[in-house]
């Protein structure tokens, strides 16, 4: 099942989150994508309600497995994007923006191609 984009960078946001803080509520993810509280409170009970995330009694998100599956795919995808970008000359902002906009939309056959490419090229 395809999820929506908006979801894929929630779940993508609370890894890193998670990766930086070691907990995550839903005030550090308005916080780190500068949504309104209302918003991602919205989004944290969708993503609950279908299995990408719990919510312990005081307010941690924790990824579940195909949450946890889901963030990862994003953020090695993002993270291959960003810095292919970089390497062709892009500047560390504007390939960080354009990366967060392939990354969903790149097929997975183009990914791995370009995965396989970035680990044959030497290192700068």
């Amino acid at each position: 099942m395809r999820i929506q984009e908006s979801a894929e960078n929630y779940l993508e946001t609370i890894l890193i989150l998670k990766k930086r803080l070691g907990q995550v509520r839903s005030i550090d993810i308005a916080s780190e994508l500068s949504y309104s509280k209302p918003s991602v409170s919205v989004a944290m009970k969708n993503l609950r309600t279908n299995g990408y995330i719990e919510v312990d009694q005081d307010g941690y998100i924790s990824l579940l497995d195909k949450g946890q599956e889901i963030a990862e795919r994003m953020f090695e995808r993002h993270t291959i994007l960003s810095d292919s970008l970089i390497t062709l000359g892009v500047s560390p902002e504007v390939a960080a923006e354009d990366a967060c906009r392939i990354e969903h939309v790149i097929s997975a056959e183009t990914f791995e191609a370009l995965k396989a490419h970035t680990k044959k090229r030497p290192p700068l």
